[in-house]
């Protein structure tokens, strides 16, 4: 398991960046860090990296700037090159903020890039 803290800062709110009016952690703010627990808990060598694939995020309390959130990820299965990920965040008073399913695909890095019109690797 991997596990990450962040406090939510001014620029994290749903406010800045969109996506509500209010000045509490927005959901598109918190599933980057979801994401970003995930890429920490796959120990890849340098050739390779992981892509998101899906990703269900279930937000299921507030946060306001300045709470500390726990986000810990950890790998329910691997197939291949695909990895699943259950995700769970916390906030400082145990509250649980958020619960998601991840699934990434593991990738070589320069063969992946390579494929996209315009991109060097």
């Amino acid at each position: 398991m991997t596990t990450l803290t962040k406090t939510v800062r001014a620029d994290d709110t749903a406010r800045a960046v969109g996506s509500g009016d209010l000045d509490v952690l927005g959901t598109p703010v918190l599933t980057a860090w979801c994401e970003e627990a995930t890429c920490a808990a796959l120990d890849l060598p340098a050739e390779q990296t992981s892509v998101g694939v899906r990703v269900l995020v279930n937000h299921l309390a507030a946060s306001p700037v300045g709470m500390e959130i726990k986000i810990d990820a950890h790998v329910t299965s691997r197939d291949g090159r695909a990895v699943t990920f259950e995700v769970t965040a916390d906030d400082a008073h145990g509250t649980r903020v958020a619960d998601a399913r991840i699934e990434r695909a593991v990738v070589d890095r320069e063969r992946f890039l390579a494929r996209l019109p315009g991109v060097t690797p």
